[in-house]
């Protein structure tokens, strides 16, 4: 197909009508009407690139657009907000065929629709390698940063860390359809946002952060950010039965991949009081850094994690 039938096959798949969308996919830009009452707009933008997010052996080109979707709604989660709608560019190379195309898309509305933010406009474009960009809108009253966090804090988590990790090494390692390993491998190919952790974290959390790059990485963002020292629990992490399952299977260490696998999308947050579908991981205290807490006591802890430059 050539470009504008490209383009007609794209806007039939995302078609929908969005309260606020005045003009959709077809124009020059897509038309948002201000919302009355909304004090704070968010917007994120995240792209999934070929051979650093993604190789094609590994996922599905309708998991690649629903991952690539998923990713930005987890920024937007992060930040107490309710996903609105959404803006994709895609740059595809000769590569990728029709079929590629129609299911990738596919599994962006799909995302899309469980995330409740329509697709109204993009971008298409041929390049070398084969990457989506997606931009995201949410709305909010009150836009929870990584800067708040203060020192008696405790620190709670939505979801799980680790899984993916241990997910993307079952599917490396040609072990995908284990039984004790399809949990982990469906964590990594259908990762989830959890928006509505997100909204219900919304009025108490002093400060939030998703965790796309590591437990360990994105905690020490958040700390960095507050001002303060972030310990971390291992027994909370450990207490992660699929996790602990999964590593077993693969002969790892589950603390590790908790600490320092991605792509889990799960929600860390400071808050003084608890947090409705959050468990302590947790607390922050006056100083700098990370702080791993395990039986033997306290011991410094590597912020590291995913790092697009790192050497």
């Amino acid at each position: 197909m050539d470009e504008t039938a490209r383009i007609a096959l794209i806007a039939r798949i995302l078609a929908a009508k969005v309260e606020g969308v005045e003009v959709g996919i077809g124009d020059d830009a897509a038309v948002l009407r201000a919302r009355a009452g909304v004090e704070r707009m968010v917007w994120t933008i995240d792209e999934q690139v070929e051979g650093v997010h993604f190789r094609r052996e590994l996922a599905s080109w309708r998991d690649v657009g629903w991952r690539s979707f998923e990713a930005a709604a987890s920024d937007v989660a992060a930040m107490g907000a309710r996903p609105w709608c959404a803006l994709s560019a895609l740059v595809l190379p000769e590569s990728v065929d029709d079929a590629a195309l129609e299911e990738i898309t596919c599994g962006q509305r799909d995302a899309a629709a469980a995330v409740g933010a329509p697709i109204v406009g993009g971008n298409l474009s041929r390049g070398s390698s084969f990457s989506i960009a997606t931009t995201l809108l949410g709305v909010c009253e009150r836009a929870v940063t990584r800067s708040g966090a203060q020192p008696g804090d405790v620190l709670w988590m939505a979801g799980q860390v680790g899984l993916a990790a241990c997910g993307l090494r079952a599917i490396e390692g040609g072990r995908a359809d284990e039984p004790r390993l399809r949990r982990a491998v469906a964590a990594w190919r259908r990762p989830e946002a959890l928006v509505s952790h997100g909204r219900a974290m919304a009025h108490s959390a002093r400060a939030a952060v998703d965790v796309s790059d590591g437990l360990a990485r994105d905690v020490g963002h958040l700390a960095e950010a507050s001002g303060v020292q972030a310990v971390i629990e291992a027994s909370a992490l450990l207490s992660d039965a699929a996790l602990v399952e999964a590593a077993m299977a693969l002969g790892v260490d589950p603390l590790d991949l908790a600490l320092h696998g991605g792509e889990d999308y799960s929600l860390v947050a400071a808050s003084p009081v608890p947090l409705d579908g959050f468990r302590r991981i947790g607390e922050i205290r006056a100083g700098a850094g990370l702080v791993l807490r395990g039986e033997r006591g306290d011991s410094c802890l590597s912020a590291r994690g995913f790092d697009h430059f790192a050497k």
